[in-house]
């Protein structure tokens, strides 16, 4: 795996780049020069909680052969004052559309986070991570 970072403007402005040509803005917070244009690293971390978890979260429920329709993943995280300022507590909500089972979901849940999400195992050493889901019936 590889990610290559180029500054793109301003002061603290990158584009990153993966090996795919993949790419993505990241910009410092505005309190410290930042200028609003991409994302800021420590949003970059929730991001691949999201992505790394909502992509388990849909392989074991296709795999359980659940009709998942479509989810939605909602974060917001808090951080420690001291420096460096790291996450101590995540929230991480999903919404699940479709006629699932309760059972199956819960087990989904629990796999991905115990078990096949790496970003959250690496989160979690720092971290309080809590997950809540909704099955919303279509």
């Amino acid at each position: 795996m590889e990610i290559k970072l180029k500054r793109k403007s301003g002061k603290f402005n990158f584009e990153a780049t993966n090996e795919g040509g993949f790419t993505v803005e990241l910009d410092a917070n505005p309190a410290i020069g930042g200028e609003g244009k991409g994302f800021r690293p420590m949003e970059m971390m929730l991001i691949g909680l999201g992505g790394c978890s909502g992509i388990d979260v849909v392989n074991i429920l296709t795999k359980q052969k659940e009709p998942l329709i479509d989810i939605q993943i909602d974060i917001n995280a808090t951080r420690i004052t001291e420096e460096p300022s790291i996450f101590d507590v995540i929230n991480v909500k999903f919404n699940l559309y479709g006629d699932l089972s309760q059972k199956k979901v819960e087990r989904a849940l629990a796999l991905t986070l115990d078990k096949y999400c790496s970003v959250a195992n690496i989160l979690s050493r720092s971290a309080t991570i809590n997950f809540t889901y909704t099955i919303i019936k279509v």
